[in-house]
């Protein structure tokens, strides 16, 4: 059976690659994206949606702010055999761009737009939703740390789906960027699959409204986390997990009564004080959750990226020594000889120790440890940010036949595992004209994207799972 994708928050077609090239993997035409939205709020050319418009001709695209797409769109999607979510929700609350004191969780501007997604799963019912999000999400906000992805367990649950999660730095499974993004995985409870997983794991049948009085066993799904849950079979795990001394992090927690949804969600947001560890799973309104270890899988690493970015450009041109001159004078446009530019990164990169105050008045010092002058060939390249090629410390600045450049926009493309030239071009809707699109937007367009190479693998797995 195909499963038909509504990809939500769909930047430049992330998932639709990641799936696609699954479909590949598996010779079988298992995922079909058939609409796509996406919408940028503080920007007046929506370019993200225009390349999306160039690449994929026959999805029907959705250029609207999804809190506005009515619910007559939703049940049209449902009537045309959509059954299937995907999404990287907006993260800027919870990003690493900035700092934990300016995190604002669920409860923030772009935070909200979680709803939607709930909006869509009532209208639509999907039997699967795969979303990314980055992994501060399961610690904050601050202030109550894990109570935001409770909040979204719990809305799941009385949806009645189930989530499966897990933390994965792509660079430990043998892709190019040290990217630490949390994918759930969520299932509706009616699914085989689910109906599965309730034989094995679900023998104690408990009366409603008992579950609160019932001391929960952490071990009962210890099985599912390690050796049989999708990230488990794709992404494997060392089979134990991580202690605090002598004391196992693992732990599993209770979400409430099942109550009136408004009341459910906010006796969750008022209460929760449970621990949520970089993998789990929640059922029927419990979850359990451990710090596991990944198996490490050899990386790509940043000099094979720039080498593969060259040779790419270079057969490009009939001659080889003709592309290899071409290539050089591509790569020119990078090369940063600027004294006062490099000696800010220096700084940037450097150590620092700076005095600041805080809002009540009160001093401390702001410290930062020095990074490498350079970013390393040898080893996969660090977390691309949107502001990637701007002066700060989180751009990679390579140095290469003595001279200090960026990454070009070819090269992001390729960590993210896109394919070379992807955000290069992008279609107006209405008057049909293709143009360029600026490299600082390519930037950005890679600084918000997800590595496709991991979608792939959890499509591999999911359509094993729906056989």
């Amino acid at each position: 059976m195909s499963l038909n994708i509504f990809s939500m928050f769909d930047g430049v077609g992330g998932f639709i690659v990641g799936l696609n090239n699954a479909n590949k993997a598996i010779k079988k035409e298992v995922f079909n994206t058939m609409y796509s939205n996406q919408f940028e709020p503080s920007k007046k050319s929506q370019d993200a949606y225009e390349v999306g418009i160039y690449k994929f001709p026959d999805i029907k695209h959705i250029s609207d702010d999804v809190m506005t797409i009515p619910e007559s769109k939703f049940e049209e999607m449902k009537s045309n055999g959509v059954n299937m979510i995907v999404g990287g929700f907006p993260c800027q609350d919870y990003s690493v761009a900035r700092s934990l004191k300016h995190e604002q969780g669920i409860a923030g501007k772009k935070g909200v737009l979680f709803w939607e997604i709930i909006r869509a799963i009532k209208t639509i019912q999907p039997k699967y939703l795969v979303l990314e999000n980055v992994d501060r999400l399961l610690k904050s906000p601050s202030t109550q740390r894990g109570r935001d992805f409770a909040i979204m367990l719990g809305a799941f649950n009385k949806l009645g789906y189930s989530v499966e999660w897990r933390i994965i730095n792509a660079a430990e499974y043998g892709r190019a960027q040290r990217r630490r993004r949390v994918f759930f995985f969520v299932y509706k409870n009616d699914t085989p699959w689910a109906k599965k997983i309730d034989d094995k794991y679900e023998t104690e049948k408990l009366e409603e409204g008992t579950l609160k009085d019932v001391v929960i066993n952490c071990k009962q799904y210890d099985e599912y986390i390690f050796n049989e849950g999708l990230f488990a079979r794709q992404f494997p795990v060392e089979k134990e997990m991580r202690y605090d001394g002598k004391r196992p992090r693992h732990s599993s927690h209770y979400l409430g009564e099942n109550i009136d949804y408004n009341e459910y969600i906010l006796n969750i947001s008022d209460n929760f004080v449970g621990t949520v560890w970089n993998t789990g799973i929640m059922r029927h309104g419990r979850y359990f959750t451990a710090d596991t270890t990944p198996l490490i899988e050899q990386p790509i690493t940043l000099g094979e990226i720039v080498e593969e970015a060259k040779q790419d450009f270079i057969h490009r041109y009939e001659d080889y020594n003709t592309g290899l001159k071409e290539y050089k004078n591509y790569v020119k446009k990078y090369v940063i000889s600027d004294g006062n530019k490099l000696e800010k990164f220096k700084q940037l990169r450097g150590s620092k120790k700076i005095l600041r105050t805080r809002p009540d008045g009160s001093e401390y010092f702001y410290s930062e440890g020095a990074m490498s002058p350079y970013d390393n060939f040898d080893l996969p390249a660090r977390t691309m940010l949107t502001s990637e090629s701007s002066i700060n410390r989180s751009t990679h600045l390579l140095f290469e036949n003595n001279k200090y450049r960026l990454l070009t926009p070819n090269e992001t493309e390729l960590l993210q595992d896109f394919p070379i030239d992807w955000t290069r071009y992008k279609k107006n809707e209405k008057t049909k004209e293709i143009s360029e699109v600026s490299d600082r937007m390519r930037y950005f367009f890679m600084g918000n994207a997800l590595v496709t190479g991991i979608v792939k693998r959890i499509g591999i797995e999911l359509a094993k799972i729906d056989e």
